[in-house]
């Protein structure tokens, strides 16, 4: 299991157009991926999942993965986050 915290930068947060593109970038790798907020926990693969958890931005949640690229994959997340989804 690999984990790491990243800071959501765009003012917006997840709203519905990032949160596709976060969950576009999630089916890329075989690992199960989850999305923590305030410690509710949700599959990173999911829209739904992704939206229930009202990120918005200067918000701090966790990327964790398992599986056998959970290191690229939580990386490859991370660094989406922080390019603040190009808004």
């Amino acid at each position: 299991m690999f984990v790491q915290e990243v800071t959501v930068k765009n003012k917006a947060g997840l709203h519905a157009r990032p949160a596709t593109f976060f969950i576009q970038k999630a089916n890329e790798y075989k690992s199960t991926i989850w999305v923590e907020k305030d410690e509710r926990k949700v599959n990173a693969k999911s829209l739904l999942g992704i939206l229930s958890l009202g990120i918005v931005g200067d918000v701090q949640i966790k990327i964790i993965a398992d599986g056998s690229d959970e290191k690229d994959a939580v990386e490859g997340l991370t660094a989406l986050v922080e390019s603040g989804f190009a808004d």
